[in-house]
């Protein structure tokens, strides 16, 4: 598996998505509705996204994971009271493109910590996956990731830096 790391700014990001609380074994229903309800705000909108649909990961608890769900889009629109309209807060940001399999996820995020620890850069503890094409057409082998840890702010090599970026890093096994 070849990856290529780098550190970028991004932009702050206007989203429609869905904040949910599951379990991982429970985590790809969960994403396949929230998709769909978010999808049906945009038809009404008369809007489409504007990148790869993506969920946001901030916690470690495996068995009641707090994730988000949406889509990015070109700017604000309205909500729901399911379906939220936010900005995903730009600055840096660790990043990776992966292809292949989901479940070997973890190692990639593994890879990308180390990445950042050797650049003396601590995640903020939440972390982005970009899904750049459609799981319901596309062989496990083909499928491609950007994964996006946001940074803290400056460079961490004065201070201690905390172990992993706030998640577990078995999370896809």
């Amino acid at each position: 598996m070849e990856l290529t790391f780098s550190i970028v700014h991004r932009d702050d990001q206007p989203v429609l998505s869905i904040r949910t609380s599951t379990s991982m074994n429970d985590l790809p229903e969960a994403i396949l509705q929230a998709l769909l309800k978010v999808s049906e705000q945009l038809t009404r909108l008369g809007v489409q996204p504007s990148g790869p649909a993506f969920v946001a990961y901030s916690n470690l608890d495996m068995r009641n994971l707090t994730v988000e769900i949406g889509f990015p889009v070109a700017g604000m629109l309205a909500g729901t009271h399911e379906v939220t309209a936010r900005i995903i807060p730009g600055g840096p940001a660790g990043i990776c493109l992966y292809t292949g399999p989901y479940q070997e996820l973890a190692s990639v995020y593994q890879q990308l910590n180390a990445y950042l620890e050797g650049q003396g850069r601590e995640p903020t503890g939440v972390s982005y996956e970009f899904y750049l094409n459609d799981p319901a057409v596309t062989p496990p082998a083909e499928l491609q990731t950007q994964i996006v840890f946001p940074l803290a702010g400056a460079a961490a090599k004065e201070r201690k830096r905390t172990p992993g970026n706030g998640r577990i890093p078995v999370l896809y096994r």
